[in-house]
C-alpha cells in the first residue's frame, strides 16, 4: 500500500526483447528501437543504439504474413547495426562461414535434384543448412555470446540482479523455428510435387515463405501454450540444440558485454519521445 492508503499502482510489464549474438558482443532489439555492444580489439566496450525500422499495416497482424513480415523486421536493423558500430563482428563474418554456405547451397540444390525419395532429399538439405551456423558456432566466442544474449533477457524478464544466474538456454531462441520449419517445408514440397511435375524458382519461393510462416505461427503458439506437452515436445529439438551446439557459459568479461546491451535498449527504449 502507499502512504496515503491507495492501492500500489500495477508494474509495468517487461518490454518483448529479442537479440543476436555476435562474435565479439549482442546486438539486442525491443518494440521500436535497437542496441548493440562488442569488445573492441584493445579491449573496451563501445556502444550504440537506434530506431529500429518496422513494417506497420494490416499485413502486420494477418496470422499467415505477420510470421515473415516479423522476421524481415529482426532482419532489417542489422546492417543498420553494423555501420552504426563498426568494431562489431558479425556471425558470418568470418571466410570460413561464408565458404560453407557457398557449399551447403549448391550441395543442398544437387541433392534436390537427385533421384532419392524425396523425404530424403528435404531431410538431407535442411542438415546442409544447418551447416554454416555450426561453422560459425565451432572455435569462436559466438556461442558464449549466444549464452549472453539468453541470459541478459532472461535475467530481465525476471528481474533477476544478475545475468549470470540466469539459464543460457531460452525459450524464445530461434532454434525453436527448426522442428516446425524443416515439417513445414516437407510438407510443403511433398505438396508441391503433386501439384507441379517440375516445380520453377517462383514455386519453391513460395514454398520457403509459406513454410517459414507456419513456423513462426507453430513458434507463437507454443510461446502461448507453453506448459502443454505438445507445446514441451515441440521445443525440446531447440533446447537440446541450445544446450549442446548453440550456446556456451560465457566469462565475465562477456557478461559484461552483454550489461552494457541490455543498459542501452531499456535506456533508449523507455526514454521520452522528443
Amino acid at each position: 500500500m502507499s502512504e496515503n492508503g491507495d492501492r500500489p499502482e500495477p508494474q509495468e510489464p517487461p518490454l518483448r526483447l529479442g537479440g543476436m549474438a555476435m562474435r565479439n558482443g549482442l546486438l539486442v532489439h525491443g518494440p521500436t528501437s535497437w542496441a548493440a555492444a562488442a569488445r573492441a580489439p584493445e579491449g573496451t566496450i563501445r556502444v550504440a543504439s537506434g530506431t529500429k525500422p518496422t513494417f506497420p499495416g494490416p499485413a502486420s497482424s494477418m496470422p499467415i504474413l505477420r510470421g515473415p513480415l516479423r522476421l524481415a523486421e529482426g532482419f532489417a536493423f542489422i546492417p543498420i547495426a553494423r555501420r552504426s558500430l563498426p568494431v562489431a563482428r558479425l556471425p558470418f563474418e568470418d571466410l570460413r562461414v561464408l565458404a560453407a554456405a557457398f557449399v551447403a547451397t549448391a550441395a543442398s540444390a544437387a541433392i534436390r535434384r537427385a533421384r532419392a525419395p524425396l523425404a530424403l532429399r528435404e531431410a538431407l538439405a535442411a542438415g546442409l543448412g544447418l551447416m554454416p551456423a555450426l561453422i560459425a558456432l565451432r572455435g569462436s566466442d559466438l556461442a558464449a555470446y549466444h549464452g549472453v544474449e539468453h541470459k541478459a533477457i532472461a535475467a530481465y524478464e525476471s528481474d533477476s540482479p544478475d545475468a549470470a544466474d540466469a539459464a543460457k538456454e531460452h525459450d524464445r531462441c530461434g532454434s525453436h523455428l527448426v522442428t516446425p520449419l524443416l515439417a513445414s517445408n516437407l510438407a510443403g514440397a511433398l505438396l508441391m510435387k503433386r501439384v507441379l511435375e517440375k516445380p520453377g524458382p517462383l514455386a519453391n519461393a513460395g514454398v520457403a515463405v509459406a513454410s517459414t510462416a507456419a513456423a513462426v505461427e507453430v513458434f507463437a503458439w507454443c510461446e502461448r501454450n507453453g506448459t502443454t506437452r505438445l507445446a514441451r515436445a515441440l521445443r525440446r529439438p531447440g533446447f537440446e540444440l541450445q544446450r549442446l551446439i548453440g550456446t556456451r557459459e560465457p566469462d565475465e568479461r562477456q557478461l559484461e558485454v552483454g550489461r552494457a546491451a541490455l543498459a542501452e535498449i531499456l535506456r533508449v527504449e523507455t526514454q521520452p519521445s522528443v
